[in-house]
């Protein structure tokens, strides 16, 4: 009979847990996430206080302007203004709001949600048209786009990263085409900003330093699947070129479309007035006023010079072509896409077998 093996005694000690593996470290963005969580209500302070004052000083050079105009003068400027002005005003806010529709597109790519273009440019449309004339664009644009995303099947958390990733585009223009004005109209922005050429090729110098700066982070980034917060990720080398260049397609064109209302002898060189108008919607934005009504105004009307009353009357049918046109077709568009899916909703009731609508069952 076969001896029977051994036994080794069982072992009372626990098993050795491997250490997890370390943490990276945090990423710069991270870093600067963090620091302005913890002085969130010291920045929001002086965010509001920043935002009054330039509410303030704004709204006391455009009531100014006001009441310095002579009504009979006015009336000459409105009549003045031709048809052809007013229809390639209209023309260049088309192409303005063609563009914006490429930010969701860019936006949905780097998000990997399919989405047909119809829904896109609804969303995209009326998500700007609303939050440029109600302002707020963080809350009054997010709120429409999920209502026309959601039922497609976009969580809130989605849309929320959509529309930041598209107000990086937005905000990638803006800055290109400001630092490519100031480095090639510096002679006529000094007019403007009373600085010395050489300062402002210097300005525009650092903001093209800061966009390559960008453009190298976002690849580096991308390289290294490396999240800024949670589980976003800013968009990678290609498709943030791709917003920089419907952003300067976007403000160039909005841009256009007030240039073209301009008054022909107050015109100032393009380059020169693309820059200016760049400004005038980030102190517009920055004042979370609605629509940066009255700040936008004022700044155009020191920037550009000449006749306030003419240049008024042209910032009054740009304010109507760009902002309420639109805004009243994003209103009419938000009815019928709802009219349609309430529409869609009763007819599939009615067609379900199993519902007892009838009443005969």
């Amino acid at each position: 009979m076969a001896q029977a093996q051994k036994r080794r005694p069982a072992s009372n000690r626990a098993p050795i847990e491997e250490p997890p593996p370390p943490l990276p470290p945090p990423t710069i963005a991270a870093r600067l996430i963090r620091a302005v969580r913890r002085r969130r209500a010291t920045l929001r302070r002086l965010g509001m206080a920043a935002s009054a004052v330039i509410i303030v000083f704004a709204l006391a050079i455009f009531v100014r302007t006001l009441l310095r105009v002579d009504p009979a003068q006015f009336k000459a400027a409105v009549a003045a203004t031709g048809d052809d002005q007013i229809m390639l005003a209209f023309g260049f806010a088309a192409v303005s709001y063609l563009a914006l529709t490429g930010y969701d597109g860019l936006a949905l790519r780097h998000l990997k949600i399919r989405v047909p273009y119809r829904l896109t440019a609804l969303a995209s449309f009326t998500s700007y048209a609303v939050s440029f004339t109600l302002g707020f664009p963080l809350v009054t644009g997010a709120a429409v786009r999920y209502w026309i995303y959601g039922p497609a099947g976009l969580s809130a958390g989605k849309v929320a990263s959509l529309t930041i990733v598209a107000g990086i585009g937005f905000w990638l223009g803006m800055g290109l085409v400001v630092g490519a004005g100031f480095l090639s109209a510096s002679g006529p922005i000094a007019y403007i900003d009373h600085f010395d050429p050489l300062d402002n090729r210097l300005i525009g110098l650092c903001l093209i330093v800061a966009l390559i700066a960008y453009l190298a982070w976002v690849a580096r980034m991308r390289r290294r699947e490396t999240a800024v917060l949670g589980g976003f990720r800013f968009p990678g080398l290609l498709l943030t070129l791709g917003q920089m260049a419907l952003g300067v397609i976007d403000i160039c064109a909005a841009a256009a479309a007030l240039y073209v209302l301009l008054p022909h002898g107050d015109r100032v060189g393009f380059p020169t007035f693309a820059t200016l108008y760049s400004f005038a919607s980030m102190l517009g934005i920055a004042s979370h006023a609605p629509g940066g009504i009255g700040v936008f105004e004022a700044t155009i009307l020191q920037g550009v010079g000449g006749s306030e009353t003419a240049v008024l009357v042209s910032l009054l049918l740009f304010r109507g072509i760009y902002y309420i046109v639109p805004f009243i077709a994003a209103m009419a568009l938000l009815g019928g896409a709802e009219a349609v899916r309430r529409w869609r909703s009763l007819r599939e009731a009615m067609a379900d077998p199993s519902d007892d609508w009838r009443g005969g069952r």
